[in-house]
């Protein structure tokens, strides 16, 4: 059984989640972060990937048994989706973040039947809005969607609520309190670091979480 402290140590070790307080990043939208995440990473890390696999596998098998499909995010979902339905015997596809402006204009790459039950698998949930777009792509196509195999979540009060609006469950492998917490045990951050990024993801916007981090 895989579990959330070695999904974190993992996620560590090989710079998918970098956490940096001290010089923080900036994000597209100009806010300040202690914390970037890049789980293509995993990708090329095969010892870290295969944990991830069998970690989000486990996820499918015990809270989703009823799936017959899964389907990506575009793009960081894919490959996911892909090595996670080899090792399931499950068909796979995955939702495009618009439809193809040629060919048959598809948005959902791979068959999908109505009425089939789904389940999104998805690298980061940060706000959720990249998985409920596609939560409701597939819900538009007639799919029943299940929920959401996630590798990591930030566990913020804006994708609680924007996952309970659109009553949708998300299960993932690892959140930022482990994370955090296996960073100060390892020696990584410090315990005041610590303190400061769990104060970053309760209001994002409010840099007050920067003052006396070392």
């Amino acid at each position: 059984m895989v579990t959330k402290e070695e999904i974190a140590a993992g996620l560590l070790s090989i710079g998918a989640v970098f956490l940096r307080p001290e010089e923080p990043f900036t994000w597209a939208s100009g806010i300040k972060s202690p914390i970037y995440c890049d789980n293509r990473l995993t990708l090329t890390a095969p010892e870290v990937r295969d944990k991830v696999e069998e970690g989000l596998a486990q996820i499918v098998r015990e809270e989703y048994p009823g799936a017959e499909v899964l389907m990506g995010t575009s793009t960081a979902g894919i490959a996911h989706a892909a090595i996670v339905g080899y090792k399931l015997g499950m068909p796979m596809g995955y939702v495009r973040g618009a439809a193809k402006d040629h060919g048959r204009a598809n948005r959902i790459e791979g068959k999908l039947l109505p009425g089939q039950k789904v389940v999104v698998i998805e690298d980061l949930i940060s706000t959720a809005g990249s998985a409920v777009e596609t939560v409701e792509a597939l819900r538009e196509a007639g799919a029943e969607v299940l929920g959401i195999a996630s590798i990591f979540t930030y566990g913020m009060k804006k994708s609680a609520d924007r996952l309970g609006r659109h009553e949708m469950k998300n299960v993932s492998l690892c959140d930022l309190d482990t994370l955090v917490e296996v960073a100060a045990n390892s020696g990584y951050i410090k315990d005041k670091a610590k303190e400061a990024i769990l104060r970053f993801r309760e209001d994002p916007s409010d840099e007050s979480w920067m003052r006396g981090v070392e």
